[in-house]
């Protein structure tokens, strides 16, 4: 599915006219401390006009044998927030686990890379305290990667999927 540059998107907003839709699709969830197992998503990405992009994601645990919804695995909420040179972006995320994270990276067409420029935990939160995460648009494909440091363990891979535009 293409698509379409809404004309009221502001100049600014424009490097990343590309992730915003409705997203679904699926991918892998592992790390030395959880076993690896499939995940689903929905990612809805949105603006009002204002100079970001609201950010919605939620992933569910899938049956690893009929692909099915078994329950919420994560859900987190943000902010993309380009800088005025085009090149430059933040991301600004919370998770209802108790943690907020700010990335801070570099865009081009249709890729972003980020990496944790401060992680919050609250008092309640299991450690974490790094992240990277890759964007980008492959054949119309959202594809997305992220490694992390936490629970101990230095910075390695941990999520990937991909994703399709609904809407």
């Amino acid at each position: 599915m293409m698509f379409t540059l809404d004309l009221d998107l502001p100049e600014r907003l424009r490097p990343l006219a590309w992730l915003i839709g409705r997203w679904e699709g699926v991918g892998v969830v592992g790390y030395p401390t959880i076993e690896s197992v499939n995940f689903g998503q929905e990612i809805i990405c949105s603006h009002d006009g204002r100079g970001f992009l609201e950010w919605q994601s939620h992933a569910w645990l899938l049956d690893q044998e009929t692909g099915e919804r078994v329950r919420p695995l994560a859900t987190e909420l943000g902010f993309w927030r380009p800088g005025e040179d085009g090149t430059d972006v933040e991301l600004l995320l919370t998770h209802p686990t108790g943690i907020l994270e700010m990335y801070y990276g570099t865009m081009e067409p249709a890729k972003i890379q980020l990496a944790t420029d401060s992680v919050v935990r609250s008092p309640l939160a299991k450690e974490y305290n790094a992240g990277t995460r890759l964007y980008g648009l492959v054949e119309s494909q959202l594809m997305w990667v992220m490694d992390m440091a936490a629970v101990g363990q230095p910075l390695q891979s941990h999520i990937s999927a991909q994703l399709t535009r609904m809407d």
